[in-house]
């Protein structure tokens, strides 16, 4: 079992994956001891994240603020926070429910703002392939919602070429029989941000057609500069 987010886009032919349980929330949250937005953060705020993907989005909304690395599990990044190191931190919704650690959650960021992950908040099983008994045992765990709305996500992350690593969001909702996709690629200064949006019932065709769309406005020339760069690190929760 993983967490999707972290698992590649490419899979070995040797595995799949068989089951996308029920998904949790897959939005940001913005953690604070004192404040309780973004908009509400002083001039100058220290915030901490691991990630390229929210640190490129948050600096787009909020250039006054100073965003610096945060590293560790969910509890050492939480007494970082209330130890005063940072003003927020920005974690993953799902990480903190499952954890039981929602006391110092101010704001659930919409999708809007600070566009997830492709995958997060989801987990995913994994197993050989080919395996008829496993896959059969296990069906009863796959959500087809959450499994259409990863696909989809997934789908767009593969056509950018990207992973967890680089400042690249998507947001699918299975709603009525039909996808609802927004997605993001931002430099990682956050002077250039890139947003697409579209519907279809097509996981696979909807998260390509919006990923070749980001590339063809300029997605390409950002990713282009991350990976020259080599800034990008790995996410976290």
């Amino acid at each position: 079992m993983h967490s999707l987010k972290d698992l590649p886009t490419e899979l070995s032919d040797r595995f799949e994956i068989v089951a996308v349980p029920v998904r949790e929330d897959p939005r940001d949250a913005l953690c604070s001891v004192r404040y309780s937005s973004i908009e509400d953060l002083p001039q100058g705020a220290r915030v901490g994240t691991s990630s390229l993907r929210r640190e490129a989005q948050l600096k787009a909304l909020r250039p006054d603020l100073m965003v610096h690395p945060l590293r560790g599990n969910v509890d050492t990044r939480l007494r970082k926070l209330q130890s005063g190191e940072y003003d927020a931190v920005i974690l993953a919704c799902a990480g903190l429910r499952r954890l039981g650690r929602t006391e110092t959650v101010k704001q659930i960021i919409p999708v809007e703002k600070i566009c997830p992950a492709a995958g997060q908040g989801a987990l995913a099983i994994e197993t050989r392939a080919g395996d008829d008994e496993v896959r059969n045992a296990l069906a009863f765990l796959d959500d087809k919602a959450s499994r259409t709305e990863t696909d989809c996500e997934r789908a767009l992350l593969r056509k950018m070429g990207g992973g967890c690593q680089v400042p690249i969001g998507a947001s699918a909702i299975w709603r009525n029989g039909e996808l609802h996709l927004n997605a993001v690629v931002a430099s990682p200064d956050g002077t250039v941000v890139l947003r697409e949006s579209a519907t279809g019932e097509s996981a696979d065709r909807l998260g390509e057609a919006v990923g070749d769309r980001l590339l063809q406005r300029g997605g390409a020339n950002i990713l282009e500069q991350v990976y020259g760069q080599q800034v990008a690190q790995p996410e976290q929760p």
